[in-house]
Order: C-alpha cells, then structure tokens, then sequence
C-alpha cells in the first residue's frame, strides 16, 4: 500500500514494460519508426494499452480522435474495437496522417476509420450539424493545446452520457506547475482546473504516459 503513485524509475519502467506490456508487430514498428522522428508526439505504448482495456470494457464501438499524428493512438484503438467498429479522426498534417494510413492497412484496420485531412473545429461543428450528439463512447483529445478547452466543450457534447472524454498531456512534462507566459502551458493549466470543478463530468487525471485525464460525461 502506498499513500502516493510510485515513482517510476528507469529500471521500475523497464520491469513495468517486462511483466505487462503486450503490442502487435504492427504496432512496434509505427512505435519504433515515430522514435526516428523529431517531433515524436506518440502516446506511451503502456497508456495505449490502458485505454485499448478502457475501450473493451466499455464495449464502445463509436470513437471520435483529434489529432493523429502518426496513427498510433488510433491503430491502437481500432485495434481493440469490434468488426463493426468506427473511428473519426481528424489532423490537418497530411505528412504525418499519410504515414498514419499505411500503418492502418498494415494491421488491416483501415476499414474502421474515417481521417478528416483538416482543421478540427469545422468537422466537429459539422458532426453537430450532422445531429453526432451524445452518439460517440469515446473521445481522445491529443491535439494543439490551444484549442484544448474548445475542444472539451465540443466533446462534451458529443459523447454519450457514461461515455468518456479522454485528454492527453494534461501533465505535460510537469510544466503545468510552472509560471509562465507559454500559451500551451497555460491552456492546460486553466483546462485542468475547469475540469476538476466541472459538475457536468467525474474524472481522474492518471499519471500514465505524459498525463491523461478521463471525464466521464454524467
């Protein structure tokens, strides 16, 4: 028992990763190739696997992505949906998403997905249009942390009641206990605490990966 999450040291993480970590070859290869890449925006292979288990339990069948990069978020969740399953995701960076699409008919996933190639705000104003609300299990927000809050808002009216809002970075490297004057900082700083005093949701931030809070809409 321990009153505070353990600390993870280098040699604790490779023991956590030796005795619970299981990926596909698909998988490895995207997680491997994104390590050659300078700007490595990946999810933590251990926190894909947590919410692949989130997405089984939940049986959800519906998800909405924003932002991609790669795919490996996304290949990990469809990885984990049933047959009949579908994936919304949306990245404007056609030089990371391309990469993402052949990762997903590597794994034969691709069927599951539908990539929006453009700027988030209009797709998710058009999935309202399109009458999407309270329609999606799960949302994962992993984009620019700017539009973070907006974001939320858009998610929250999305997903279903008991469906959940996913965020990443919400520890982003352990700057959100800085002061600063850093725009994407801040953002999360301030969508940290309208969350945590947000009667519309429960939630949890984990410390898994750089920070990943869940909302479960009420």
């Amino acid at each position: 028992m321990s009153v505070n999450t353990t600390f993870l040291t280098p040699e604790l993480y490779r023991y956590l990763q030796s005795v619970s970590f299981h990926e596909t070859e698909v998988q490895r290869s995207l997680r491997e190739y994104n390590l050659t890449l300078s700007s490595n925006m990946c999810i933590s292979p251990e926190q894909g696997q947590f919410m692949g288990l989130l997405i089984r339990l939940m049986q959800a069948k519906k998800i909405l992505e924003i932002g991609t990069y790669t795919g490996y978020s996304s290949l990990t969740m469809a990885l984990n949906l049933p047959e009949n399953g579908k994936i919304i995701c949306i990245d404007p960076a056609q030089e990371f998403t391309d990469i993402a699409q052949q990762y997903w008919k590597k794994a034969d996933i691709a069927h599951k997905i539908t990539l929006y190639s453009e700027k988030a705000k209009p797709v998710l104003k058009w999935l309202i249009q399109d009458h999407q609300q309270n329609t999606f299990d799960l949302v994962f927000i992993d984009a620019d942390k700017q539009g973070y809050d907006s974001y939320y808002e858009y998610a929250l009216q999305l997903v279903r009641p008991q469906g959940l809002i996913a965020i990443d970075n919400t520890l982003w490297k352990g700057q959100v206990l800085e002061k600063t004057d850093d725009s994407a900082t801040l953002a999360i700083q301030q969508l940290n605490q309208k969350i945590h005093q947000d009667q519309r949701v429960m939630m949890n931030l984990i410390p898994i990966g750089d920070g990943l809070t869940l909302a479960m809409k009420k």
